[in-house]
C-alpha cells in the first residue's frame, strides 16, 4: 500500500510547495489547507488522523508567521504555533505516527559569531519565536518519535515572501534601502520540500537515532541587503527594472518585532544524520524568479 505524508498547512507557501514536490518512491503526498482543518481544533485533528488510513508520517508546515503582527497578537500566534503543535504531536503519539515539524531561527538571539547548533541556548527576541519554541517543547514533551526541523529566511514563488516583495518593489521605486547588518541563509521552499519529504521517509522506518531536533537552510551566509542585490541582478538579466540597492542599519528599519543579527544554521547534525544534500539558494533562486516572471506574461 502507498505511503501517504499527510501535509497540514497546506495552504501556505511551504504547504503548497510541498504538494507539488515528488514524494519519495512509494510515496504521495496530501496537502491539507486550515480553511479545511483548523489546527487549533482537537477534534478536527483527531477526526482527520482517523479518517486516514494511508497516512505514514505527518509534516506541520502550519504557522502564524507575521512576524511584527504577533507583537500585537500573542494569543493568536501562541494558538498556531504553540498550542496546536502540541496536540497534534498527542494525536501522532497516540497513533504511533511520526511527526516532522517545521520550526525557525528565530527560537535564537542573533548573538552568536559561528553557525547556531541545535544544543544552542535558545532565547526568542519577540513573541513569533517565542512562540515557536514553545511549540518545539510542546512536540518534545507531547511526540516521542518528532522530528523538528529549524530553517530560515524561506522563499519561493507561492505566498509572500521577501523575493516576491522586492520584484514588487522594482516595478514601483528607482531605489531602495535595505538592511545589510543581519545575516543568515536564505532556504528554497523547493529544497526545504524535499528535505521534508526525506525525513519524512527515513522517520517512518523508526530508528530513534534519527529523532529530535535539527537544522536546515540552503548554502551560503547573506545580509538581507546582498540577497536584495542578488535577485535583482538576476531579475535585471530578464528585464525587470532595477533599482539602485542603498545599506542601512537595522536601527534605521524600526520594526515591532527585534530580528536576529545572525541567523545562519549549523546543517552538520542532519546532513549525518539523514544524507541531506544541502541546496544553493542562488539556485533556487534563479528558478524562482523565472517561473514568476513566466507567470506575469501569462
Amino acid at each position: 500500500m502507498t505511503a501517504e505524508a499527510l501535509v497540514l498547512g497546506g495552504g501556505g507557501q511551504l504547504g503548497r510547495e510541498l504538494a507539488r514536490t515528488p514524494p519519495p518512491a512509494g510515496w504521495t503526498v496530501r496537502a491539507v489547507p486550515r480553511a479545511d482543518v483548523d489546527i487549533t481544533d482537537r477534534a478536527a485533528i483527531e477526526r482527520l488522523l482517523d479518517e486516514s488510513p494511508q497516512v505514514r508520517a505527518i509534516i506541520n508546515a502550519a504557522a502564524y508567521t507575521a512576524v511584527d503582527r504577533a507583537e500585537s497578537d500573542r494569543e493568536a500566534a501562541f494558538a498556531v504555533n504553540a498550542t496546536a503543535p502540541g496536540m497534534l504531536a498527542a494525536a501522532c503519539a497516540a497513533r504511533d505516527l511520526p511527526l516532522v515539524h517545521v520550526s525557525t531561527d528565530y527560537v535564537f538571539d542573533g548573538e552568536s559569531e559561528r553557525p547556531w547548533r541545535e544544543d544552542d541556548p535558545i532565547a526568542p527576541l519577540g513573541v513569533y519565536g517565542e512562540s515557536k519554541a514553545a511549540g518545539e517543547e510542546a512536540v518534545r514533551r507531547a511526540c516521542e518519535r518528532h522530528v523538528i526541523v529549524r530553517t530560515s529566511w524561506v522563499f519561493g514563488v507561492l505566498g509572500a515572501n521577501f523575493v516576491r516583495t522586492m520584484l514588487r518593489l522594482a516595478g514601483e521605486r528607482p531605489s531602495l534601502t535595505v538592511v545589510d547588518d543581519q545575516t543568515g541563509c536564505p532556504t528554497w521552499t523547493g529544497n526545504l520540500a524535499r528535505v521534508l519529504l526525506e525525513i519524512a521517509r527515513q522517520a517512518e522506518a523508526g530508528d530513534p537515532a534519527r529523532f529530535g531536533t535539527f537544522h536546515y537552510a540552503d548554502e551560503g551566509p547573506v545580509t538581507w541587503c546582498g540577497f536584495a542585490r542578488a535577485i535583482f541582478e538576476r531579475a535585471g538579466r530578464l528585464g525587470v527594472p532595477v533599482p539602485e540597492v542603498r545599506p542601512i542599519a537595522t536601527t534605521d528599519y524600526p520594526t515591532p518585532a527585534r530580528r536576529p543579527r545572525y541567523s545562519v544554521l549549523s546543517t552538520e547534525k542532519i546532513e549525518n544524520s539523514y544524507g541531506i544534500v544541502r541546496g544553493r539558494w542562488s539556485d533556487g533562486l534563479d528558478r524562482s524568479i523565472a517561473e514568476l516572471l513566466e507567470q506575469r506574461e501569462r
